[in-house]
């Protein structure tokens, strides 16, 4: 066979095999049974849909507000994070930070910070650590801010210090 026949012959092949698609898949859709509305997954398979965590892995569920909330230890202080990948760094309350030990009025606010709420000043500090389970970061760069902010963000100073980090269904992996 000469080079133009099989390419002839493939073209062939290729639409015979389309029109068999064409004609099989209305048939199929048709025979499929409706899907179960209340299946629930057998052991193994709901393992199966569970990422695989690591020694140095937390697995953060969404919550009912739609954001994802991590438990941090703070230098010895907890702290409840709202995690935002859009926030440079990690951003603290005031009232977060007197919590912490650290007082606002003592601070330096020199920096003009850009929030979803408008422009605000902020305090440059530096934190110990954030531990969220087996994940510690320490030497961590943050801003106090003062006005604007109802709660403690969990910014990219934090995050950019993870192996990665991963959003799945409902749940967001951090990997150290």
């Amino acid at each position: 066979m000469k080079l133009y026949e099989l390419v002839v012959v493939a073209a062939v092949a290729g639409a015979s095999c389309f029109g068999a698609a064409l004609y099989l898949a209305p048939k199929m859709e048709q025979e499929a049974p409706a899907p179960a509305t209340t299946s629930i997954p057998h052991e193994s398979q709901a393992q199966e849909l569970q990422p695989r965590l690591s020694a140095n892995s937390v697995q953060l569920r969404r919550e009912n507000d739609g954001h994802y909330w991590a438990n941090a230890n703070v230098d010895g202080t907890f702290v409840r994070f709202m995690i935002d990948t859009g926030a440079s760094t990690v951003a603290l309350t005031e009232r977060d930070a007197r919590r912490m030990g650290l007082d606002p009025e003592t601070l330096v606010f020199d920096w003009k910070v850009r929030t979803a709420g408008g422009e605000v000043q902020g305090a440059s500090v530096l934190l110990g650590s954030i531990q969220i389970g087996r994940i510690e970061v320490k030497n961590v760069e943050a801003m106090v801010l003062r006005d604007g902010l109802e709660q403690s963000l969990l910014g990219m100073s934090f995050l950019s210090q993870m192996e990665s980090y991963e959003f799945r269904r409902s749940s967001l992996i951090l990997r150290q």
